[in-house]
């Protein structure tokens, strides 16, 4: 069964509504961009969101310490590593009890074998298509997250073509630059619904 993931969560709306629709995983960004959170605001988030709903951290070259302090104050329980994170952080994570998801963006960022949990493959800044199934064809041993340019008009199409462990979205639920309930809803609806 495909899961769904709702990135750059910002406010006590956003948590509203993903808590009205049941994503499998809700993200948290600490890294730099429109998206990014402090400590605080994601403890404060992260109260108010479902507890059955995982919380995920995304990191860009993090330094081992801060992604750590994140999981152990309870803001997140996964991490997301989005940089250039070498296999000796990722093993220290997984050593310290956290799932970690490591993400590829293609073509900048090629994939290589890595010991992380899962594997985040995701299009381009700025690309208004998501990965194509060529893109998607690499060796991977993990459970796939699939991201970028993905909107709730063309995820079944995706599904159909790729069959991700997990979709990953943030922008694509937006409107004028804001989650919008509606799109969320029907991301969640038309990904748990093709399973």
């Amino acid at each position: 069964m495909t899961k769904i993931k709702i990135c750059g969560l910002m406010t006590t709306a956003d948590i509203a509504a993903v808590n009205h629709v049941k994503p499998d995983y809700a993200g948290f960004v600490f890294a730099a961009g429109r998206h990014q959170l402090t400590l605080v605001q994601a403890l404060n988030l992260r109260q108010h969101l479902d507890s059955a709903i995982p919380s995920v951290g995304v990191f860009v070259d993090a330094p081992l310490a801060t992604m750590l302090t994140a999981v152990q104050q309870g803001a997140i329980s996964i991490v997301q590593c989005h940089g250039h994170e070498s296999a000796a952080t990722i093993r220290a994570l997984q050593h310290a009890g956290v799932p970690v998801i490591q993400a590829f963006r293609l073509p900048e960022q090629p994939y290589h074998p890595t010991p992380a949990d899962y594997v985040m493959l995701d299009s381009r800044v700025g690309s208004a298509h998501p990965l194509t199934p060529a893109q998607l064809d690499q060796p991977l041993r993990q459970p796939l997250f699939l991201a970028g340019a993905l909107t709730p008009e063309n995820v079944t199409a995706v599904l159909k073509a790729s069959r991700p462990a997990v979709i990953d979205v943030s922008r694509g639920v937006e409107t004028a630059g804001h989650k919008d309930p509606q799109k969320i809803a029907q991301m969640v609806a038309n990904v748990h619904q093709f399973n």
